[in-house]
């Protein structure tokens, strides 16, 4: 089993039992790519993801073949070790759109006979955060060796993750608390059981230092027992 694959089942059993949406929805994404070196601001249709529902999390992908002359540029911007560059124009299911950039070196996508993942990550309202692709591919371009016909279709995976937010401390129980155990400390009411060197620890070892840097100094301690 390739690593990719591990990825794709680790994610999607991960999936089921991930919390549920606040409320569910649907995503469309559109790909575009840019596979002219000389034109890097370029890009051409590449394909569909639909996902009809973010709580289950499972994608539809339709995406056309290269024809030959987008293999041999594909091929081109692997071997002058440039990046693929993948956009993304997400539409949801309030109607609202916007476009997400990412991209992975050319080579590696190469090396992968394009097979990539495409990871789309949500918050808890179902709102995407970023749409990333990966490889599973070597980055190495003087590795490169494939043929213009190992680059004709895509073999996408769409993992959908959603992101969960850290707790958030709870400061003000904590300054609280603070305040409340100086308080008491004051009125007495709180008993120190440290030990003696715990509560007196800062003005001992500063007396210790100078007893030992004193003793190290003394002309006694320099003098030899012989003559």
């Amino acid at each position: 089993m390739s690593s990719l694959h591990f990825v794709v089942i680790f994610f999607n059993i991960l999936h089921l039992v991930t919390p549920y949406l606040e409320s569910d929805g649907w995503l469309n994404i559109e790909l575009h790519h840019a596979l002219d070196r000389h034109n890097p601001d370029k890009f051409t249709f590449r394909g569909n993801v639909s996902i009809p529902s973010l709580n289950i999390g499972i994608a539809n992908v339709l995406q056309e073949p290269l024809n030959s002359e987008d293999r041999e540029k594909l091929k081109d911007l692997a071997e002058h070790n440039q990046f693929y560059r993948l956009k993304s124009y997400v539409t949801f299911s309030d109607a609202t759109k916007i476009d997400y950039l990412t991209s992975t070196k050319a080579c590696a996508l190469a090396n992968a006979q394009l097979a990539d993942l495409l990871w789309v990550s949500i918050d808890t309202s179902g709102s995407v955060l970023a749409i990333t692709q990966t490889v599973s591919g070597s980055g190495n371009c003087q590795d490169l060796q494939v043929s213009s016909e190992d680059l004709e279709n895509f073999n996408t995976h769409v993992i959908v993750k959603q992101m969960e937010l850290a707790p958030v401390p709870d400061t003000t129980s904590f300054i609280q608390k603070l305040e409340r155990e100086r308080e008491a400390r004051e009125r007495g009411e709180v008993k120190d059981n440290r030990g003696f060197f715990a509560k007196y620890w800062m003005y001992i070892v500063p007396i210790g230092l100078l007893v030992l840097i004193s003793g190290a100094t003394s002309p006694d301690g320099g003098q030899g027992g012989g003559r």
